[in-house]
């Protein structure tokens, strides 16, 4: 037998094997989500913004434990030392929707509020829920009189309460782990509504092959790694060299 043919079957294997394994994810996954929509109502309303963010907090690292159920491990690597009592501003490559629940819950104790579009806002138990409610910001990309405004607000936001606010500049994810251009006006309006803001470059690794079959099959026995790049001030150098600075520095720990 080839090495071709032997990958091949090696391949026919796995995706066999993922089937009953992704029917059990996605049971324990949707139950996370709906076991912890009226967690969360509870928390925001009977105890407040830090409360729910607790409740958040827990909810993240269930779902991540869900991924164990796919044989997935996850490694997270940081050789920097964030400040708690300063706004950040998080910037990473985007390859599934997993990679919220990793940063969310790696760099809990920054209080991580997202970007994200308007359409999540309603129909996802739990996250629709978090994303109205959790001091995150909805925005309508087709629509820049809604959306710069909205970025404007969240940026002073995010650094008027030393919260960190996480952008995908990629906009939409990678499927195949390939990164796509950056995008900068997002980044832009965020530099300049949270100039004291420390800028944290974030590399994710093979999320995107738990989705490499779809939605169903998932992928399995994925090792899933989040790198967190040095830190760089946003008035350290001009504009256009701080974008080009940490677009380099997130791709370059991409491994494909």
């Amino acid at each position: 037998m080839n090495f071709s043919n032997c990958k091949e079957n090696m391949g026919a294997i796995e995706k066999m094997l993922s089937y009953p394994l992704s029917v059990f994810f996605y049971l324990f996954f949707g139950l996370t989500l709906l076991i912890f929509h009226p967690l969360q109502w509870l928390g925001k309303n009977l105890g407040g913004s830090k409360t729910h963010r607790g409740v958040v907090n827990i909810m993240n690292l269930c779902l991540l434990r869900c991924l164990h159920i796919l044989g997935a491990r996850i490694s997270y690597k940081n050789k920097h030392q964030l400040p708690k009592d300063h706004p950040l501003i998080i910037v990473s490559n985007h390859q599934s929707m997993f990679d919220i629940p990793l940063i969310s819950w790696y760099l809990r104790k920054h209080k991580p509020k997202f970007i994200s579009k308007i359409e999540l806002g309603k129909g996802i138990p739990s996250i629709s829920f978090n994303l109205r409610h959790g001091g995150h910001v909805l925005i309508d990309r087709k629509n820049a009189k809604q959306s710069i405004p909205a970025l404007s607000k969240f940026g002073k936001f995010v650094s008027e309460h030393n919260f960190s606010g996480v952008i995908f500049p990629e906009g939409t994810r990678s499927r195949d782990g390939k990164p796509k251009e950056f995008a900068t006006t997002g980044l832009k309006i965020l530099f300049k509504n949270a100039p004291k803001a420390l800028v944290v470059p974030v590399t994710i690794n093979n999320s995107w092959k738990l989705l490499k079959f779809g939605n169903f099959p998932l992928g399995i026995g994925m090792h899933l790694t989040l790198e967190i790049q040095e830190p760089l001030s946003i008035d350290s150098m001009e504009t256009n060299d701080l974008l080009e600075t940490i677009e380099k520095r997130v791709l370059e720990k991409i491994r494909t």
